[in-house]
């Protein structure tokens, strides 16, 4: 009998576990759990190493795993691989960590908006959509097919791979490439 009723508490966390990433994308190969916060699910993700050390770096980690609600533009570890080189080495040594925190909080907005949402905002703004981040950074939005795209003030544009990835302080859309401020 106690046998039986583990297992019956067993699949019931499973299936509960199931249900609470259901309906969102493996990221990084891990499961993103919507009851999670941004920073509980990050840590999962074998693509996004290089983002939670600089969130960590820059004392980013207490903000995203706060009430939000945020979106966040998430760079995989090849977006990061994309910039010149020594430019990550640099923005996580501990004098840098002004200009650190100003890179990464060009990646949030405090707005939970999924991809239909910002879709929706670009076609009201006929094809592009300003999104006005948490950092002080004005990226421009718009899409081609199902794909989301971001221009950072520098002109470099970002294609959303992954997107609403659902967390219980906002949103995760996976990004392939780092958005930098004008600076």
């Amino acid at each position: 009998m106690l046998r039986k009723t583990l297992l019956t508490a067993g699949t019931a966390v499973a299936l509960t576990a199931g249900t609470a990433f259901a309906d969102n994308p493996m990221v990084g190969g891990a499961a993103m759990f919507a009851d999670k916060t941004i920073v509980e699910n990050a840590v999962n993700s074998a693509d996004h190493t290089t983002l939670v050390a600089a969130v960590q770096a820059a004392g980013l980690v207490e903000t995203l795993s706060g009430p939000g609600p945020f979106t966040v533009f998430a760079p995989t570890n090849a977006a990061f691989e994309n910039l010149a080189a020594g430019t990550v080495e640099d923005l996580l040594k501990p004098e840098n960590k002004d200009a650190l925190t100003t890179v990464l909080t060009c990646h949030v907005v405090a707005a939970d908006a999924m991809s239909m949402a910002i879709k929706g905002m670009i076609d009201d703004d006929g094809g592009m959509h300003p999104v006005e981040t948490v950092g002080g950074c004005m990226l421009q939005a718009s899409y081609e097919g199902d794909t989301v795209m971001l221009e950072d003030e520098r002109g470099r544009v970002a294609e959303v791979t992954i997107a609403d990835v659902d967390q219980s302080n906002g949103v995760i859309h996976v990004i392939d490439e780092v958005l930098l401020p004008a600076m």
